[in-house]
């Protein structure tokens, strides 16, 4: 039979408390960081809609964007500013009203968010481009370094010709 002191017993009743909270601890942690990551991106959607931002004001400097599929229009960007270069400002050129985003749905765990929404503007032939996106995205530290962007690429490539 083996008996404890009230002291030892106390000490590994913390140790053990200690160890439980641990992993809770984290979670929240990265719950947090996921909803707060939620918000974020949400707001940047709110303010593209409004005309007031993008969400592309939240890309980090050296950002990789990926857009997904096999069409002409498919691929990999490197950097903020070849991405805005080579794909968002081409794009802009074919468009005489900006694309309004409508925001379906946002899912956030730990450092990524993902976006399901659709999009429409008017071509500067007076057609009509619609596209529904699901955007991939990990933030670090409030900024965008990594996308995956799924959406028809055939649409975007019939925009682009």
């Amino acid at each position: 039979m083996s008996i404890q002191s009230p002291t030892l017993r106390a000490a590994g009743a913390m140790l053990l408390a200690l160890a439980l909270a641990l992993p809770v601890r984290a979670a929240d942690a990265a719950t947090g960081s996921a909803a707060a990551n939620a918000v974020l991106v949400r707001a940047a959607f709110d303010a593209w809609r409004d005309g007031t931002g993008s969400v592309f004001d939240l890309l980090a400097d050296d950002v990789e964007w990926q857009v997904a599929g096999s069409s002409p229009v498919s691929g990999i960007y490197r950097g903020r500013q070849a991405f805005m270069a080579r794909a968002v400002q081409p794009i802009n050129a074919r468009l005489s009203t900006p694309i309004t985003p409508e925001v379906r749905h946002v899912v956030a765990q730990d450092d990524a968010v993902v976006v399901l929404w659709d999009g429409i503007a008017t071509a500067r032939d007076g057609s009509t481009y619609r596209n529904s996106y699901a955007w991939h995205m990990v933030l670090d530290r409030g900024r965008v370094v990594r996308v995956v962007a799924f959406l028809d690429t055939w649409a975007l490539d019939a925009l682009m010709r």
